[in-house]
């Protein structure tokens, strides 16, 4: 069995082509394959191999006290889903091009756990009796696989292009709480953080993504399936790969 995991950690990275390279050596050597994004703003991972070589990894990168409370989230597979390993510099772990939307420069947007807004989907509002709306902050190949009942997804190719896509519907926003969310958490916490700080204070961010509510909350009150970037292409929320090699899609 193949234990895939996803992770990303927001934290000043002075050493950014050094770590990669350490990173990378490290998978090699672990036999695992996937992607290693590093950035100033810290990294993401997408990373599958064996238990004991993932179990090694992990142990290794949350010595470094800057990964030790980094959260992993976890699924299950017959096959490989990644072709290949490969470590990569880049300018943000997740490209926004936003300064109002830059994690190490504001206090992290306030999120939501899965268990608490699985409650508020079941009674239709939140604890102050507002209304919940899901904002979808990823793009149309993703979301034509399965979303939030009733969620607001936007026209989108790139996280880019979500401001933009994002302002002819904040007026109608206004009296709701609105919780953004992803696949696993990254692009919802920048925008998040962004929507936060242009004046939209209603935002709250899903914790750990549609992967974290997954392994939490089961699928209550999301129709179909999550995509994810490799072969397995989209999960259910059981966590279960439609494409597995010997496993009926």
């Amino acid at each position: 069995m193949i234990v895939n995991t996803a992770a990303y950690h927001f934290v000043p990275v002075a050493d950014a082509d050094a770590l990669a390279a350490t990173l990378l050596e490290r998978a090699q050597a672990y036999e695992l394959r996937g992607t290693i994004l590093v950035a100033d703003e810290g990294i993401n991972l997408f990373l599958a191999g064996g238990r004991d070589g993932i179990d090694a990894f992990y142990a290794g990168l949350r010595a470094d006290a800057r990964f030790s409370d980094m959260r992993v989230k976890y699924s299950y597979s017959h096959m490989q889903p990644f072709a290949r390993l490969k470590a990569k510099v880049k300018p943000e772990i997740i490209s926004f091009r936003r300064d109002d939307g830059q994690p190490l420069d504001y206090p992290r947007a306030p999120s939501v756990a899965p268990a608490t807004l699985q409650r508020w989907l079941r009674q239709g509002h939140d604890d102050a009796g507002r209304r919940v709306v899901m904002l979808d902050t990823r793009n149309e190949q993703e979301f034509e696989h399965g979303t939030f009942a009733g969620a607001l997804t936007l026209p989108i190719a790139r996280f880019t292009d979500l401001p933009a896509a994002l302002e002819p519907h904040r007026a109608e926003l206004a009296d709701a709480t609105v919780v953004s969310f992803c696949t696993g958490g990254i692009r919802c916490e920048k925008a998040a953080l962004w929507m936060r700080n242009d004046g939209m204070d209603n935002v709250l961010q899903l914790e750990g993504g549609i992967l974290g509510y997954f392994e939490e909350a089961g699928g209550e009150g999301y129709d179909g399936r999550c995509f994810v970037f490799d072969e397995r292409v989209a999960l259910d929320p059981q966590l279960q790969p439609l494409v597995d090699t010997g496993v009926p899609a």
